[in-house]
């Protein structure tokens, strides 16, 4: 029988302080790409967007490392995704008393990166009773979002 192992991490930013459309631009740069072609893109791109998504990308690539045991060189970017955030408001003092409304906008960033070496599959005909008695209580995001949830829907 076949079982189905993670072979995704994601990294996930909340909050950070700039419109969707401005990181979705570097974000198109990105997706598909292998690891360390991914951050030399973002060094040399002269977006502001460009900082808050290398952190991401160097915090996924971290995850993989810990908790796959992956090596960076056979990590791709397999999904990037920006959705818009709250928005701040502010007021801003203008002439004669008056004030000027200030729209602040955020956004969240989710990178998910692939290990490439890794099989999606495990044969577990192979593994004998001990290791299957023990049971994986790590959540992972496959699991969490395999189903499309209520994204998919309109």
């Amino acid at each position: 029988m076949l079982n189905k192992r993670t072979t995704e991490v994601y990294a996930l930013g909340q909050h950070i302080s700039m419109s969707a459309h401005k990181a979705r631009r570097v974000i198109d740069q990105i997706r598909g790409r292998s690891y360390e072609e991914t951050l030399m893109i973002l060094e040399l791109m002269p977006y502001r967007a460009c900082y808050p998504i290398f952190k991401l990308v160097y915090s996924a690539a971290a995850n993989a490392s810990s908790n796959m045991g992956s090596n960076e060189a056979n990590l791709m970017i397999s999904k990037a995704e920006v959705n818009k955030g709250t928005i701040m408001k502010r007021l801003k003092p203008r002439a004669r008393g008056r004030s000027f409304a200030i729209q602040k906008p955020t956004c969240h960033i989710t990178i998910v990166m692939k290990d490439i070496s890794l099989d999606e599959y495990i044969d577990t005909d192979s593994i004998t009773w001990s290791q299957k008695k023990k049971k994986d209580t790590t959540m992972s995001y496959y699991d969490m979002y395999s189903n499309g949830g209520t994204w998919d829907k309109k």
